[in-house]
């Protein structure tokens, strides 16, 4: 059984908006919306636990009773790191789960098929992430701002939400690991010495940090279908 995390805990400050990032408009909708329908519809996911903010709460329970989301199993509040949100969201998941998803709600537009896939790759080697290939060249830099050195994009990835883990693993990391500061869960479970399996994802999953992305965003939300979304 599958249960899902989806985190709708951050405030957006690079947006400058005057509604937490959940909240920001997209077409018609919350930025949230789009992921509680895809992981809602999405015939693997028997559960998800919401991870909201206290600004925020009140207006994601409303969208959730607005649009009838039926799995959601919990609301819960984020702490103030990434991974203590994530934390908050394991402890609220069913007891029967084996398998965990965590998504990112700043990624709206995530196809179900990708859910599917890293899905199933979770299933065969206990943990997998979507990514793709960098577009850019991507260099690191000296204190001085000189470049220090250019790296091979075929052996880089651009990591994704959602990832997805077998439970016990997860939590084991979370224990374990849960006072390094880390910018995704798949690098927790890193430090326990598993290989985490890579799944090919797709360049719309982006995610929402600037209104830069707010403006490709509603290019996208508008060509929805060609999206597949």
């Amino acid at each position: 059984m599958v249960s899902a995390i989806l985190l709708a805990a951050g405030e957006g400050r690079r947006l400058n908006s005057s509604v937490s990032k959940p909240l920001v408009k997209i077409g018609r909708h919350a930025l949230v919306f789009y992921s509680l329908r895809t992981l809602s519809q999405h015939p693997g996911i028997v559960h998800i636990v919401v991870v909201v903010n206290r600004a925020n709460r009140q207006a994601i329970a409303r969208i959730i009773k607005d649009y009838s989301f039926k799995k959601i199993k919990a609301v819960v509040l984020g702490g103030r790191r990434r991974q203590d949100s994530v934390y908050n969201g394991l402890k609220a998941i069913s007891r029967d789960s084996k398998w965990v998803l965590i998504h990112d709600s700043a990624r709206p537009f995530v196809q179900a098929g990708a859910v599917t896939k890293v899905i199933r790759q979770a299933k065969k080697y206990g943990a997998a992430i979507l990514a793709v290939r960098p577009k850019a060249t991507i260099k690191s830099s000296r204190p001085d701002n000189t470049v220090a050195q250019t790296f091979n994009r075929d052996k880089l990835w651009e990591i994704q939400t959602p990832q997805v883990f077998e439970k016990g693993l997860l939590l084991k990391a979370y224990k374990k690991y849960s006072k390094d500061n880390v910018t995704d869960d798949a690098s927790l479970v890193e430090k326990l010495g598993k290989r985490v399996r890579i799944v090919k994802g797709s360049y719309g999953n982006i995610k929402i940090t600037t209104n830069e992305d707010l403006l490709l965003a509603g290019v996208i939300s508008r060509k929805a279908k060609a999206y597949g979304i």
